[in-house]
């Protein structure tokens, strides 16, 4: 019996992506499966820490999907794999440009066409609206999404607003003063992530991938949090109209944008500061009745994984 082979694609600045995927994949790898790593590689890198108006400057870009140029992979694209793992970070509610450039290129599709998919996302605390955007590119792609992982910043959200972007800007995870918890996932979470590993190999040693059905069910691959639906949808539309007239004014570092970079800086600051807590507010006050509601959406964005946990000891060790 030959093989079973599984490609982890992924892009990671910060390294902590990096952190995840090894995670997983290598509770994956055995005599039997043989794991391949494709980190992307932007023709022009994006840096970090970032510069504070280069980190504005990509959001209309990510928002809106337009993919920047990648170099040639180093996965031979003839290459045929039993399970493609994509992991990524969200950028602006969005997935982060190398891996948009990835899921739109020819190679990428005829990496992706008619194989099974599971999706891995590492972020702050808001990824929902970028994972509809890679359910849609790997639709196009003709791939078959079986799995969403989500790990997140368990940190308080008002906390997470302050430490992730000093993090991105400064390269600094550890609150200022030491009064906030420090950016990013977890290293316990990071660590506790072998157990996808250990299900995946599981599935791929009982050929289950070939069922089209999700192999994480029970492992808490995903939990929604209610209160931040509709942040997200707001702040959606939000990028969606300054990502339309930024990208009219001129391309990714042209100097016209700056100016107009700074005032959105200055609209999402105040948006963060007054809209977001009134939005928790409002929603708190109103939960009776959006009880259902709510229930019905953090049931669709759960999907396909879901957040129940009774398979959880049965893959937390070796």
């Amino acid at each position: 019996m030959r093989p079973k082979k599984v490609l982890v694609v992924y892009y990671s600045q910060t390294g902590q992506l990096t952190s995840v995927v090894k995670s997983i994949s290598q509770a994956i790898a055995s005599e039997s499966i043989q794991v391949t790593h494709e980190a992307l590689r932007p023709r022009t890198d994006y840096p970090f820490p970032w510069p504070t108006l280069e980190f504005l400057d990509v959001f209309p870009e990510s928002v809106y999907l337009d993919p920047p140029p990648l170099k040639p992979l180093q996965v031979d694209v003839n290459a045929s794999f039993d399970l493609i793992i994509v992991g990524y970070t969200v950028w602006y509610l969005s997935p982060s440009l190398p891996i948009t450039a990835f899921l739109k290129s020819p190679e990428g599709k005829q990496l992706l066409a008619n194989k099974p998919v599971i999706t891995v996302i590492a972020c702050r605390n808001m990824w929902l609206m970028a994972q509809e955007k890679v359910k849609g590119l790997l639709a196009r792609a003709g791939a078959r999404l079986l799995d969403n992982i989500a790990l997140v910043d368990a940190g308080p959200s008002l906390a997470t607003f302050i430490t992730t972007p000093r993090w991105m800007l400064t390269g600094k995870k550890g609150g200022p003063g030491g009064m906030l918890p420090p950016a990013g996932v977890a290293e316990e979470d990071i660590k506790r992530a072998a157990r996808f590993g250990r299900a995946i190999k599981l599935a791929l040693q009982q050929d289950l991938e070939q069922q089209g059905q999700p192999l994480l069910k029970g492992l808490k691959a995903v939990e929604v949090n209610t209160n931040l639906i509709a942040s997200e949808k707001i702040g959606q539309r939000s990028f969606a109209m300054w990502g339309k007239l930024l990208r009219k004014i001129g391309r990714a570092g042209d100097p016209k944008r700056k100016p107009v970079l700074i005032l959105y800086m200055i609209f999402l600051i105040v948006a963060i500061v007054t809209v977001v807590p009134l939005n928790m507010l409002i929603k708190t006050v109103l939960s009776p009745l959006t009880r259902n509601r709510l229930r019905r959406q953090k049931d669709f964005f759960e999907r396909p994984s879901g957040s129940q946990s009774q398979r959880m000891q049965e893959f937390m060790h070796d």
